[in-house]
């Protein structure tokens, strides 16, 4: 089966704002699913990126009209033009709601795979935020550890219920946590506001030693938040997790929440990140946006998880190693010396967390991004907290 199969095409002519795109708006560059199928295969033509729009709601809870999300963002996305670089971009157009909500995850996550396989960077535009299940089985046969960076203003989950608990966006982390077999080696919740999340949901976080950042701790310091955001394979934006004021465009909008040039920093964060290999936008409704602000804001936050892609660096730790600083630190009381690396290219540090009793030659350590505060603590003679839980994950 074809990957156009699964997909409608869409009209890049209905996005125009004008008479015709310019040579250098997006419009005239996406090589859109239109007359035909976009050729994901010839090295000359190939992709880079590709934009997947998803017409499914029946996930979403009490936001009925969030299927209409993909062509709403489209009409301003088709409008922005690209930076100071050669932009390929393909748009496979919309992958409409099947017999029964699975119907759509088993699409979804047919098309996420193979284009992963074929090193094509997804964009999904939803619909519900429980497209991130499959989004995440995408991965299950690719043979990889998978960590995921979720930003919302709550924790999807839900504590009374566990393994028999309904998919919906209110608890497709249930199903992701529980899911078999078992893959994911990280989960990081960011922007969450302490209000809206049960105590027993952050100490299962705690127990299974994931990662947590509430917005209090992002405010002015979006910075804290960009090693959890690299360490990702794949990253699920909840637009509910931007205050209302800024993306009104969501029936459970909140008063409180990120700015928009906030969000546009964390997809920015993404697109950089040489791990993410798929990123999602979910929960965006039209019904809720008749100014179209919020579909600018999406189209914004794509656009700078693109910037970002075309700005990697390609730094991935010790490759080669005259590309980095070497630091290292012994705590008091310890056999062993914690070593950090900082990237000569990007000034981004890493941690290096080793295997301990691993038999593999290949598999010692374990590189996890960082901050420079986490080499100052160590330095200071203080086990860095995220040192100690990916430790823990790795036993």
């Amino acid at each position: 089966m074809s990957l156009a199969d699964f997909f409608t095409p869409v009209s890049p002519k209905a996005f125009c704002a004008g008479n015709d795109f310019y040579n250098s708006q997006f419009g005239k560059i996406i090589q859109a699913h239109g007359e035909s199928f976009p050729d994901l295969e010839d090295p000359a033509r190939k992709p880079h990126l590709a934009l997947i729009g998803v017409e499914e709601e029946r996930g979403a809870v009490n936001n009925a009209g969030a299927k209409k999300s993909p062509d709403a963002v489209r009409k301003y996305l088709y409008n922005l033009y690209q930076g100071d670089y050669a932009v390929r971009i393909a748009d496979l157009g919309n992958i409409q709601a099947g017999a029964t909500v699975r119907d759509t995850y088993v699409a979804l996550k047919t098309v996420i795979e193979e284009l992963v396989k074929q090193d094509i960077v997804p964009i999904i535009i939803g619909g519900g935020q429980d497209l991130t299940y499959a989004q995440y089985t995408a991965y299950e046969n690719l043979e990889q550890r998978v960590e995921i960076a979720v930003i919302d203003a709550r924790f999807d989950l839900d504590q009374d219920n566990g393994e028999d608990t309904a998919l919906n966006s209110n608890t497709y982390l249930n199903h992701i946590i529980l899911h078999q077999p078992d893959y994911l080696f990280n989960l990081s919740n960011l922007a969450y506001q302490t209000y809206l999340v049960s105590k027993e949901s952050i100490n299962m976080y705690d127990k299974l030693f994931f990662s947590t950042m509430r917005i209090g701790m992002m405010s002015g310091k979006l910075d804290q938040a960009e090693p959890l955001i690299r360490a990702a394979d794949m990253l699920s934006f909840d637009i509910g997790a931007i205050r209302a004021s800024e993306a009104p465009g969501n029936a459970n909008a909140n008063p409180n929440g990120l700015y928009g040039d906030e969000a546009c920093q964390l997809a920015r964060y993404a697109g950089m990140s040489d791990k993410c290999s798929s990123i999602g936008f979910y929960e965006y409704n039209p019904t809720f946006d008749p100014m179209g602000h919020t579909a600018s804001l999406v189209a914004q936050m794509i656009w700078c998880f693109v910037d970002g892609y075309y700005n990697r660096k390609n730094d991935a730790p010790l490759i080669p190693k005259s590309a980095y600083i070497i630091y290292r630190t012994t705590l008091e009381n310890d056999d062993y010396e914690l070593v950090f690396v900082k990237s000569k290219k990007s000034d981004r540090w890493w941690m290096q967390v080793p295997y301990f009793g691993s038999k593999s030659v290949n598999e010692r350590y374990y590189w996890v991004p960082c901050r420079y505060e986490d080499y100052q603590q160590a330095v200071g003679g203080d086990m860095p907290d995220l040192w100690w839980k990916t430790h823990q994950k790795l036993q």
